[in-house]
């Protein structure tokens, strides 16, 4: 199994995969199974204790006590083009205060013309479906190419709405998205989805004020986050974010951040410089707090959650994370002044995604099994 060293201050890497694990074992217990290539689970934080898995094709399935029931939550299938590998119906985030008005926000890639789309959506009365004829448009991001569409979304525990895009796709990032501020992908946004119309910026976002830049931008120099969340207890937010052809990685924003981290890409590569490939400019950049190379068998990193449940105590405080092309489970925990990572345990590969129920467990999301785990501790 693959352990972890500390080559720079705050930053941990892939070691020998002979070195041992000294984790706690994990196993993956099988919830519901038969969904076509999901790419999200979620809680709507309504008491209910439901789980909705999102479907590439465009349909939110609710799962309860371990059955899948036979009517969707939300069937947009009309409304979203699948037919790229990274495009889809992609993220799902019901509001803080979704019990009362019945909000939720789904992002996906538009049948029309491939913008990433950032949708509200209304479940009126009992909360049972959401309503498609309710559907309103909050951003659409014109998007020329098939992939990095990133697709997160998010409430913080500041109540706003986080919103991760990529990069636009392409290799090396030939529009520079990621390091323009004045563009909405390679970013994660910060909306107020509470006021304005179609929402409202956040007075402290960090480049309100700044020239030539978009003010919903919250971080920039992202590649395509593929999962980023926010731990629970500390409000920390981790991100993982997909790499090119050599690194994956792991960054970390503290909850004291006030936001505008430049996390490199496409000067960075990890913590590697990628355009330039040597003696590029690392100033002001973030470094990610764990990366591994593809020399490693990764391809994709598909980043989890700090776990905060009372199932499996021994994983609590620990951030989980795999990768698409890998079948280990990893956690990435602080070790003295840098972190850590160890393998915990085995996926059935093709993780697409992991995700929390209302209770803090956490969940895993087989794309080509179609199936739902929780993640438990033998």
């Amino acid at each position: 199994s693959l352990t972890a060293r500390t080559v720079v201050p705050g930053l941990a890497a892939d070691s020998s995969a002979t070195a041992a694990s000294r984790g706690p074992t994990v196993q993956l217990v099988k919830v519901a199974e038969g969904f076509r290539r999901p790419t999200y689970v979620t809680n709507a934080g309504d008491g209910s204790g439901r789980l909705f898995v999102v479907e590439k094709k465009g349909v939110i399935r609710i799962v309860k006590d371990g059955k899948v029931a036979a009517e969707p939550f939300l069937d947009i299938t009309a409304l979203v083009e699948s037919g790229g590998s990274e495009q889809g119906l992609l993220g799902l985030a019901f509001h803080p205060e979704f019990e009362e008005n019945g909000r939720f926000f789904v992002t996906y890639t538009a049948a029309a013309d491939g913008a990433d789309t950032l949708t509200e959506f209304r479940a009126p009365g009992d909360l049972r479906r959401g309503d498609p004829a309710s559907a309103k448009v909050l951003l659409a991001i014109p998007d020329r190419r098939s992939n990095h569409n990133g697709g997160m979304v998010a409430f913080g525990p500041d109540g706003y709405l986080y919103f991760g895009t990529g990069d636009g796709g392409g290799g090396g990032d030939p529009d520079k998205n990621g390091q323009n501020l004045d563009a909405f992908l390679g970013k994660i946004l910060r909306l107020d989805v509470d006021s304005g119309d179609p929402y409202g910026i956040p007075k402290d976002n960090p480049f309100v004020r700044t020239r030539n830049a978009k003010p919903e931008v919250w971080a920039f120099g992202l590649r395509n986050p593929w999962r980023f969340s926010f731990d629970r207890e500390t409000h920390d937010l981790w991100i993982a974010d997909v790499g090119q052809n050599a690194w994956e990685e792991i960054d970390f924003q503290p909850s004291a951040s006030k936001g505008g981290e430049n996390y490199g890409w496409n000067v960075l590569e990890g913590a590697h410089c990628f355009q330039p490939s040597s003696g590029c400019n690392r100033d002001g950049k973030t470094a990610p707090v764990h990366e591994y190379g593809h020399d490693k068998g990764g391809c994709s990193i598909t980043g989890g959650y700090v776990y905060r449940g009372k199932a499996a105590p021994a994983l609590v405080g620990a951030y989980l994370f795999t990768d698409y092309c890998q079948d280990t489970l990893q956690t990435l925990t602080r070790d003295g002044a840098g972190w850590r990572a160890q393998v915990v345990g085995s996926t059935p590969g093709s993780v697409s995604s992991f995700g929390e129920d209302e209770a803090g467990e956490v969940y895993v999301l087989g794309d080509r099994d179609g199936t739902l785990y929780r993640v438990a501790v033998r």
